[in-house]
């Protein structure tokens, strides 16, 4: 195989995104640019090859499903299907779409796919490193805000005696899925990583927590 002009790729997978549908405030093209960073820095210490790697990064929300759909477990699936079509059609080694297929596919915490080739692993910790730290924390609030839902509940501002529910409030959401991200991370780059990035996130519920004078948990 000839080798690939991955900078040359890449550009025509920004263009191709830019022809699309933004997602939500929480997927939307500066999300992608940075799971591709991110992406990147995991491919080099794992040894993940960049030519899966990269094409699965920018390519992973091509295909976005609003977050309250009863079809958000098949969006990664759907975005796989379009990037294999565009990668195709454009000339990729057909030899590499499928693994590109199947890192995008499993990339998503809601569709729930097991990541079987260390690309797939660090795509999948790279989009959810980008749902940690000081992002994550302006993600999910920005999200929560589209989505009409306030930042805490003001009877208990924590899930302490009540289980959390993220439907209802911002703040929920870190109980419900953001605070165990860490856990999930298949590489320990991406370990090391996300849980930097949680304790930031701990410190935020802290500070929160003493300023509308409520212990978080």
């Amino acid at each position: 195989m000839a080798e690939l002009d991955l900078s040359a790729w890449e550009a025509r997978c920004a263009a191709f995104l830019r022809e699309r549908a933004s997602g939500d405030a929480a997927h939307d093209h500066e999300h992608t640019r940075r799971v591709v960073a991110n992406a990147r820095a995991l491919a080099a210490e794992e040894g993940a090859a960049l030519a899966v790697v990269l094409p699965a990064a920018w390519l992973h929300d091509c295909v976005t499903v609003p977050k309250d759909s009863p079809r958000r477990a098949l969006a990664s699936r759907l975005a796989a299907e379009a990037a294999a079509c565009f990668l195709r059609d454009s000339g990729y080694p057909r030899e590499l779409v499928p693994a590109v297929i199947h890192a995008i596919a499993a990339h998503s915490f809601t569709a729930g796919i097991a990541p079987e080739t260390p690309e797939a692993r660090v795509v999948q910790d790279a989009d959810r490193l980008d749902a940690l730290g000081a992002v994550g924390i302006a993600r999910c609030l920005m999200l929560g805000a589209t989505m009409g839902r306030p930042l805490y509940d003001p009877r208990e501002p924590f899930p302490i005696t009540r289980p959390p529910d993220d439907a209802a409030a911002s703040i929920d959401h870190f109980y419900t899925k953001l605070l165990g991200l860490a856990a999930t991370m298949t590489t320990p780059a991406g370990r090391a990583e996300a849980e930097r990035r949680t304790a930031l996130m701990r410190q935020f519920l802290s500070e929160l927590g003493r300023e509308i004078g409520v212990a978080a948990p």
